[in-house]
């Protein structure tokens, strides 16, 4: 492979040229900054147009986390919707072009608020961060409010019993990927099986809806949700008790095991004021979301002992990541987990 570590440029230059509309070789590859799973690169022709690339980390991989086909798939049908995402422009499956599938879509202006550094920086209007966290509500509600089949997704997965399924997912990526052993990840992933509930709802369900995976336009609004990689069918309150747990409120610093987190600089809604917006947008009862919430903090933390597998194992191309911090974050979700439970 040659090039950008990830991109086999001449051979990919002649595929964007043949198959995405507009585009002019030679074009430049620069990887963004802030994933820790699929590799994404801003795409700039001979003419300044720019692209997004997304294709899977480098080395060994979970192949069902990092289906580009079905990534490209979700992203096709939600664009359909109300809910705002790039508007997809083709898909690569033959692996002799850059040495795995890859997908291209629009590139849309705007923000990811990824911390409180990018909020103060990127976002300082205190209105428009009101604005941009109730948004991100009713986005939510207006993407579990979309008909699976209508648009598409009607075969995407399973949709009862996603908890169930979750957990045992979840659990062989932490038994297959985990560097140490960490009692609290086995004793939380025990009580959340214990203290199942009932699914009430069956909807689209994003897998890791934050601000960190937005575009923030500057007017207060949503431009794009993003990294649908995790989407399936399901129940619709994990991504709320997921959202919120990223969901810091004025004066609270930090979130243990999440970190920094965007809300944290004031002037966004409570997580009351988010629930309530989406709830009533939506129609969902919030009741028990408790559980969700701690099935969520257990969740991060296989999710994230999986990055910290690939960090160690050099699969994660020229990204770049404090693995102290990044391991020491796993054994404190756990104990958030704990505390929920």
């Amino acid at each position: 492979m040659t090039g950008h570590t990830g991109i086999s440029t001449g051979s990919v230059d002649a595929w964007l040229a043949a198959n995405v509309e507009g585009i002019i070789p030679p074009c430049r590859y620069d990887l963004i900054a802030g994933g820790h799973s699929n590799l994404t690169f801003t795409v700039v022709d001979a003419t300044g147009r720019r692209v997004v690339l997304r294709r899977p980390p480098l080395g060994s991989i979970l192949a069902t986390a990092h289906d580009m086909a079905r990534e490209h798939t979700v992203i096709s049908a939600v664009y359909r919707t109300a809910v705002p995402v790039p508007e997809p422009l083709g898909l690569c499956e033959d692996e002799v072009v850059n040495g795995a599938p890859f997908y291209v879509m629009a590139h849309v202006e705007g923000v990811v608020l990824h911390d409180d550094v990018a909020a103060t920086v990127h976002y300082p209007d205190r209105v428009a961060r009101r604005s941009l966290g109730l948004h991100a509500a009713e986005v939510l509600a207006d993407l579990h409010a979309a008909d699976p089949d209508a648009v598409g997704l009607g075969e995407l997965g399973r949709r009862d019993d996603y908890l169930g399924r979750q957990l045992r997912r979840w659990k062989r990526q932490w038994d297959d990927s985990k560097q140490r052993d960490i009692p609290a990840m086995e004793r939380a992933f025990e009580l959340l099986v214990a203290h199942l509930p009932e699914q009430r709802h069956e909807t689209i369900v994003h897998g890791d809806y934050r601000l960190g995976n937005m575009l923030a336009a500057p007017e207060g609004r949503v431009a794009a949700v993003l990294d649908w990689e995790l989407c399936t069918l399901g129940d619709p309150l994990a991504d709320l008790g997921y959202l919120l747990n990223t969901w810091a409120e004025e004066g609270e610093e930090t979130l243990e095991g999440i970190g920094r987190a965007p809300t944290t600089t004031g002037g966004f809604p409570t997580r009351d004021e988010v629930v309530d917006r989406y709830s009533t947008r939506s129609g969902i009862d919030p009741d028990g979301i408790g559980y969700y919430r701690a099935f969520q903090y257990w969740r991060l933390g296989a999710i994230l002992e999986g990055v910290y597998a690939r960090y160690l194992q050099g699969a994660m191309g020229d990204a770049e990541a404090d693995l102290d911090d990044l391991a020491g974050r796993v054994p404190v979700l756990a104990g958030q987990a704990l505390d929920a439970l």
